[in-house]
């Protein structure tokens, strides 16, 4: 096994604590659908990406044209308003600066847009941490992160095989095998964990038991 030199974390569900809201912003979302009062343990049942496939599969049929961009408005605009009660993952700095003393270098990679990501990371005051904090530009949200992943590899200058990605989804897996890197998932986040296992990478119960699967 390489070693490890540079960790790419994901934010929402993985660095950032934030299943909550995001579940208490998606039950908002499907007021006034066939989906009205759809729980959290059926959203995350259904948590898939694209995000607008977990919408289809909650109410059972397709998104109508404009619907998925009228959905993903109404969800931001309740997860910005709930986004000051989160907290940072429990284990978060901990991890972070057992990376950073340990000499390697660590970035995030986010489907957050990027202007909102880097402004939450400093809030938390936690930027001076990472050579790079690469949120979503230029595309529509909600889609997969791996022609994302490719980008900011190269942004890194790194050879793949040096890189170990931790997060939170299925999509985090498939990101970094699109580059040729190692992957471990962390079941903070949306998906269950016999769903993460399914992808064939190591799965972890905590941020520092994922820098041990990392090899770190």
């Amino acid at each position: 096994m390489a070693a490890v030199k540079h960790i790419i974390w994901d934010w929402n569900g993985t660095l950032l604590n934030d299943r909550d809201i995001v579940l208490d912003a998606s039950v908002e979302v499907f007021r006034g659908t066939e989906a009205e009062g759809v729980t959290s343990a059926e959203i995350i049942a259904a948590y898939t990406r694209p995000i607008w496939v977990t919408y289809e599969k909650l109410l059972g049929r397709p998104l109508h044209e404009g619907e998925w961009e009228r959905m993903d408005s109404l969800f931001h605009l309740a997860y910005e308003r709930l986004l000051d009660t989160c907290l940072l993952a429990g284990e978060c700095m901990t991890a972070l600066n057992r990376v950073a003393e340990g000499g390697r270098s660590q970035s995030i990679l986010s489907m957050a847009g990027h202007d909102h990501l880097v402004g939450t990371v400093g809030k938390f005051g936690i930027t001076p941490f990472f050579t790079l904090v690469d949120g979503l530009r230029d595309a529509p949200p909600g889609g997969g992160k791996a022609e994302h992943m490719v980008r900011h590899a190269a942004a890194l200058g790194l050879d793949p095989a040096d890189l170990v990605v931790i997060g939170d989804a299925a999509d985090d897996a498939v990101a970094a095998a699109r580059i040729g890197a190692r992957a471990v998932l962390y079941t903070g986040g949306m998906q269950r964990r016999e769903e993460l296992s399914l992808t064939g990478v190591p799965v972890a119960d905590s941020l520092l038991e994922a820098l041990d699967l990392a090899g770190f």
